[in-house]
């Protein structure tokens, strides 16, 4: 069978389609999770799309890597909607304003793609993959970009967008309140990507149960 007549090539070509759209048309720069999260999307779900056509299957590569680029861009969306807009709607910047480039960018980079990977996880294979030991892993990237961040600041005062999200910049409250924050950040982490985790072994049990029993 043919990959590119299977509905999951082409929800992956959206998803590739979405991330890349995001990238190119935001002037949002590496230094943002925004940015490294949908490049992480891309990267691997381009390489879904290779591994489904060179193998003729509608399953996606690497299991737990895209449990864990799933935890990252989920993060992207939930961050950026709730924490960094105050849960704002943003559809009214799609069609007004002067900025509309660059907010398609970000309904893109931030809702568009979230919503799209989360459905893949949830709807589509390889289903049960993920462990409950990968979480730790999981959990390294964004800890790390958080260090890196507060690091580099320290020992590079100079370096532009330093502080790359407010929660990372110490001038407004001290440092008691930055570290408050990424300590309350990782929990909200953990919980996250518990469920990711769970959510892939529900939709496991409910196809179970929904599949027709033979015999």
């Amino acid at each position: 069978m043919r990959p590119w007549i299977r509905p999951a090539f082409w929800w992956r070509l959206a998803i590739v389609l979405s991330a890349g759209l995001g990238l190119v048309t935001g002037d949002g720069s590496l230094v943002y999770f925004t940015v490294e999260s949908n490049v992480m999307v891309l990267g691997y779900f381009a390489g879904a799309l290779y591994w489904m056509a060179a193998r003729d299957t509608a399953e996606g590569p690497a299991p737990r890597l895209r449990g864990a680029v799933t935890l990252y861009i989920l993060i992207t969306g939930l961050v950026a909607h709730f924490l960094l807009n105050h849960g704002a709607d943003p559809l009214p910047g799609l069609v007004s304003g002067p900025d509309r480039l660059q907010n398609w960018s970000t309904f893109f980079l931030h809702y568009t793609t979230p919503v799209m990977v989360l459905a893949d996880w949830l709807c589509l294979g390889p289903r049960n993959a993920s462990r409950w030991k990968d979480l730790p892993l999981w959990l390294s990237f964004p800890l790390g970009y958080a260090a890196v961040v507060m690091v580099r600041a320290a020992l590079f005062p100079g370096f532009p967008n330093k502080y790359p999200y407010f929660f990372f910049d110490p001038s407004g409250h001290g440092y008691g309140y930055v570290w408050l924050q990424i300590a309350q950040l990782t929990v909200e982490f953990i919980v996250l990507a518990s469920a990711v985790v769970g959510l892939d072994r529900l939709g496991t049990a409910v196809r179970g149960r929904l599949r027709p029993a033979t015999g």
